[in-house]
């Protein structure tokens, strides 16, 4: 999509979510119908108007059994999005795409999950029954060597970013610690009231060395939806329009899922670069215009090459960044004012979208001053996307 085509063509008008637990004692489906219904609510929409969909390949609710048990009618536009986390940024993209082409007026993004009660995404590989898919022939490769879970393939970047730019176990933690700071004041985090010191992160376990526990996002049950309409439409709407001034995906050379190893470096995030052009190209927009940013925080160590990618410090710079105090609401850049994936939930991302449309309303529970613009990163380690959302200029 030629740059500025998408600028401000489409906003996200409504969010909603479930409690986030860890055990909901309902259905998958049940919590995708009452996030959509929620955001629905929130927009000032009916599920009658509802004329599209996107969601994950990962997502188990398929688009059917959504829209017949949330009562939409008949539904023009539906698609998915790959690669778990690295999908979530993506999946506002395609709505935005839909309702700027004209394929869709009102789109839902959604994604819902037992991920602690249920199947636990950090188990990693080594129990899954085996295929014979590319991707699982690609794992073959890995998990005889010991390489089984996401903070086992995560561990050897960490250790590499670490030899390479004199990074310590403190320089993440500190990530970990700002994450659940703003957590602590955020009455729908998991960990509200309960925030974290360095001296904590030091003292908690290993997980697989240089990850310790606070390192690692949490284990969540719960669902989040997205309502994606024009922007013409958005300004009719209960809130302030959250304009979609930028959304890009990247893929980038010799990727792998999760186990980018064989590239020249594997302490940058090549692909969050990519998608950091398009979407400084797409905006107009450049890192000293940004005001706020959720970082997609599944691993602390995975945070920092991110600030790197997208312009907000120099190669090696982001722990020094962090130890500034940038990440505060008070700092250069407030990010994970909700507490993050570490301190709020892990919905694979999309509570951190929500979560950038409230700092675009001014409605945070950790609301910065002055927030203009908000760039929102979905999972790292995987082809990836992003999103710049901002307010009518």
């Amino acid at each position: 999509m030629r740059a500025g085509t998408l600028r401000g063509a489409a906003a996200i008008a409504g969010i909603g979510a479930t409690e986030f637990s860890k055990d909901s004692g309902r259905s998958e489906l049940q919590l995708a119908c009452e996030a959509v219904l929620a955001a629905l609510a929130d927009a000032g929409l009916r599920p009658a108007d509802v004329d599209g969909l996107v969601t994950f390949t990962a997502e188990t609710n398929s688009e059917i059994h959504v829209a017949r048990n949330t009562g939409m009618g008949e539904v023009s536009f539906f698609s998915r999005v790959g690669y778990g986390g690295g999908a979530g940024c993506g999946t506002v993209q395609q709505a935005a795409m839909a309702v700027a082409t004209g394929a869709a007026e009102v789109v839902v993004c959604y994604r819902a999950f037992n991920e602690r009660s249920g199947e636990r995404y950090g188990l990693g590989q080594a129990d899954r029954p085996m295929d014979t898919s590319a991707d699982r022939a690609a794992y073959a490769w890995m998990t005889p060597f010991g390489l089984h879970t996401p903070a086992q393939w995560v561990a050897l970047f960490a250790r590499r970013y670490m030899h390479e730019y004199g990074a310590d176990g403190d320089d993440f933690g500190r990530v970990a610690v700002v994450d659940r700071k703003h957590a602590a004041t955020n009455p729908a985090a998991w960990f509200y009231q309960r925030p974290i010191t360095l001296e904590d992160h030091r003292s908690s376990r290993w997980i697989a060395e240089p990850l310790r526990l606070l390192d690692c996002c949490q284990e969540t049950d719960g669902g989040q939806a997205l309502v994606v309409v024009s922007a013409e439409r958005a300004r009719d709407l209960p809130h302030p329009p959250a304009l979609i001034h930028g959304a890009a995906q990247g893929l980038g050379r010799d990727q792998h899922m999760m186990t980018s190893y064989y590239r020249p470096s594997i302490s940058g995030i090549p692909e969050m670069g990519l998608v950091a052009r398009q979407l400084y190209a797409q905006s107009g927009l450049g890192p000293l215009d940004v005001d706020a940013a959720i970082l997609y925080d599944h691993f602390t160590p995975l945070v920092l090459p991110q600030l790197e990618e997208l312009g907000f410090c120099a190669r090696g710079e982001a722990k020094d960044f962090i130890a500034d105090g940038h990440l505060e609401v008070g700092g250069r850049l407030p990010a994970n004012t909700h507490g993050g994936q570490l301190g709020e939930a892990y919905l694979h991302g999309m509570n951190g979208i929500a979560e950038g449309v409230r700092l675009v309303r001014g409605t945070s529970v950790n609301q910065p001053e002055g927030v203009g613009h908000v760039l929102v990163t979905a999972g790292t380690g995987v082809p990836t996307s992003g999103l710049v959302l901002g307010g009518e200029r």
